[in-house]
């Protein structure tokens, strides 16, 4: 069976060219104009490799990159016109697996996706996470957590911290690492605002936030979501 790839890339021509490659190459194909087409089709046609421009219609790159992160494992590699260094290390930081500056040399793109395709095992993206016996539910693609059949309204900060916490589900998670995967390398030296997030997200999920179910301390370490 033909490994599949998605291109999210706004830029058409530049889309037909690489599709056409890829094809030529024994690829099968997909493409999505924009960030939240392209994670919808993430979501629906569970590709084996991701090629992200960093520019998109309606937001950055490095934020879907991010986004993907958070719920798979899957290669992704930057694909972009955006070429300076400070663009490249951004793009690694936010979980890229490689970058690639265009224009491209066609050979060099085909061999780093077999690359990558040869060293990561198949992963599926998990569109919705229930626990509690439904009781507790997040939506990644609709950035949605239902708790007791209530929406409950989290700010973007507040999500991206919760969704770390869930794809790490029974671990913990060190303030750090909990801060740089949630918010970005740039928010490293914010640990001490991570307490305060961390009571703001108990206030909203926890029937008793005093005695969490869900998000657990680990003192001197970091925090867990136990799931029940």
């Amino acid at each position: 069976m033909a490994e599949t790839i998605l291109i999210i890339d706004g830029e058409k021509p530049a889309v037909e060219v690489i599709s056409l490659l890829l094809k030529e190459r024994g690829f099968k194909v997909y493409d999505a104009p924009d960030a939240q087409t392209g994670l919808r089709m993430a979501y629906r046609q569970q590709p084996d490799l991701v090629l992200l421009e960093a520019v998109l219609p309606d937001r950055d790159g490095w934020d879907i990159c991010r986004q993907l992160r958070d719920l798979s494992d899957m290669p992704i590699i930057f694909l972009s016109v955006r070429k300076d260094k400070n663009d490249v290390i951004r793009g690694l930081e936010a979980g890229a697996d490689d970058y690639i500056a265009k224009p491209f040399d066609d050979d060099e793109l085909v061999a780093r996706i077999k690359a990558r395709l040869r060293r990561s095992p198949k992963t599926t993206l998990r569109e919705e996470y229930v626990f509690n016996n439904g009781d507790f539910r997040i939506n990644f693609m609709n950035r949605e957590v239902w708790i007791r059949n209530r929406l409950m309204h989290l700010t973007p900060k507040e999500f991206n911290l919760l969704a770390v916490l869930v794809r790490n589900s029974g671990r913990v998670v060190s303030r750090r690492e909990l801060v740089t995967e949630a918010w970005g390398d740039e928010y490293g030296d914010a640990i001490e605002s991570l307490k305060l997030y961390i009571h703001y997200l108990r206030q909203k999920l926890e029937t008793n936030p005093q005695q969490p179910e869900y998000i657990l301390t680990s003192r001197g370490v970091g925090y867990r979501f136990m799931q029940r």
